[in-house]
Order: C-alpha cells, then sequence, then structure tokens
C-alpha cells in the first residue's frame, strides 16, 4: 500500500485521524514545553541583572496593585520601529526574576521596559500626580494619594523568601537587610549607611524619591522600581559578534 493510499485510509477514519491529531499534538506540545520547565535552557544570563532592591521590589508589587500592567507593556519587539522609538529589544533575562512578569499586551501608554533614567523623579512625580500637566493628550488617571501612603515594610522579607523559592537569587543577607536597606535607599547617602545595600545590589541608586524627606510613601517606591527599568544591562556588552545575546 503506497503513502497515498495509507493517507486516504486515516483521512475517511474518523476516529484513526483523531487519535492521530491527537497524538501529533501531545507530542508537539512536549517537544515544545518541557524545555521551557529548565530556565537554563531558555534564559542565557546576562551580566549586570540583578533582583530588585527591597524598595524596587515594593514598587513593583504596587505597580500590580495598580494595574499599571493593563496599559503599560514591558516588551520591546525586535522590529524596526520599536527599537527606534523604546531602545533595544528586551532580552529574556531582564525578566527573568520578575514574578510575574510585566511584558503585557496592550499599549494605552508607551512601553516601560526602557524608561529608567530616561525622565527626572520629578518629572515622574509630577506625572502620577497630574498626568496632563507634562503630557497633555494622556488619559491616566492621577495617582497622587501615592504621596500619601507610607510604604508597608512589614512583609518584605516574606515576600523575598517567597521569591527565593521561585529561584530569585535572595540570599539570608539580603532578607535579613530587606527592612533597613528599603530605608536608606529612600532616604540617601544623607541619612542612612548605603554601603550594605550598594554591596548587595550593584549599581542601586539611594535618594529621595519623591522630593518628601518627612515621609518614605509608596511614591518613592514605584518610582524607585521605575527608574532601574532597562537600566541594569549593558546592551553592547551582551551582544556578541552575530549581534544576538550572549
Amino acid at each position: 500500500m503506497s503513502m497515498l493510499e495509507k493517507h486516504k485510509k486515516l483521512e475517511r477514519n474518523v476516529l484513526l485521524l483523531l487519535a492521530f491529531s491527537i497524538l501529533v499534538v501531545l507530542i508537539g506540545g512536549l517537544v515544545e514545553i518541557v524545555p521551557l520547565f529548565r530556565t537554563s535552557t531558555v534564559i542565557e544570563p546576562v551580566k549586570g541583572v540583578r533582583p530588585y532592591t527591597p524598595l524596587e521590589l515594593t514598587g513593583f508589587n504596587i505597580y500590580i496593585r495598580e494595574g499599571c500592567y493593563v496599559c503599560h507593556s514591558q516588551q520591546i519587539r525586535p522590529l524596526r520601529d520599536e527599537v527606534a522609538r523604546y531602545g533595544h529589544y528586551s532580552l529574556a533575562a531582564e525578566s527573568m526574576y520578575d514574578h510575574p512578569f510585566q511584558w503585557g499586551s496592550k499599549r494605552t501608554g508607551p512601553d516601560l521596559a526602557r524608561v529608567g533614567g530616561k525622565y527626572s523623579d520629578d518629572w515622574h512625580v509630577a506625572h502620577m500626580k497630574n498626568p496632563r500637566q507634562v503630557v497633555p493628550e494622556s488619559i491616566m488617571p492621577s495617582y497622587s494619594f501615592l504621596s500619601e501612603r507610607g510604604i508597608d515594610l512589614n512583609h518584605i522579607d516574606s515576600a523575598m523568601k517567597s521569591l527565593r523559592v521561585t529561584g530569585v537569587p535572595y540570599t539570608d543577607e539580603m532578607i535579613e537587610n530587606a527592612e533597613k536597606d528599603a530605608l536608606n535607599q529612600a532616604t540617601g547617602e544623607e541619612r542612612g549607611n548605603t554601603d550594605g545595600l550598594y554591596a548587595r545590589y550593584s549599581g542601586a541608586a539611594a535618594r529621595d524619591f519623591d522630593g518628601n524627606p518627612n515621609m518614605i510613601s509608596e511614591m518613592d517606591a514605584l518610582i524607585a522600581y521605575l527608574q532601574v527599568l532597562g537600566t541594569m544591562v549593558d546592551f553592547k556588552a551582551a551582544e556578541n559578534v552575530e549581534g544576538g545575546p550572549q
């Protein structure tokens, strides 16, 4: 029996066709899905990427709580127009410590993958309080209340322990100093000892992010998070001669 005749027999037998279709889907699914359970096979480490500081992690959680991901993505696709507008395309390693990741699927507002350092802290404060003051066409609601809420660090160590279970390399020292590191980062070098913070989190920025020295607010935490986005990776060093990530 020729291959064509065998194929005709398969097409004319509904149950046989269904069985073979399911078998093919299962095999294809296993081939595609199983490797993804091993991070090392899909994410190549990139120098500079580190876990968030306790203050940045608090800002990350506020970002999720307020639903910022609904209107802002954090994924720059390797397309010419996206790279021209937002910067270097996103690398998988940049999101390896994000749980959940913030790639997003809708852009009511601009992508935020490279927003870190693009604007000043004062710009972010003004934008959060009254978006139309700095972007007249913005439809973003005001988040001025973040300046009036103090950050809650009572459970930041527990959050870091939970993330460590998922593979985020928080050490015992990082967890033990979580609250102190968050306070020192938000007050800056003038009012706190940041040596330990810098040793534990390379490249961390310590300052009064929201401009109010009398309170460490949720605005401080959110801006600390936004200002670190896209700043960890030296993209020239992260690419080899062929132009791919190392």
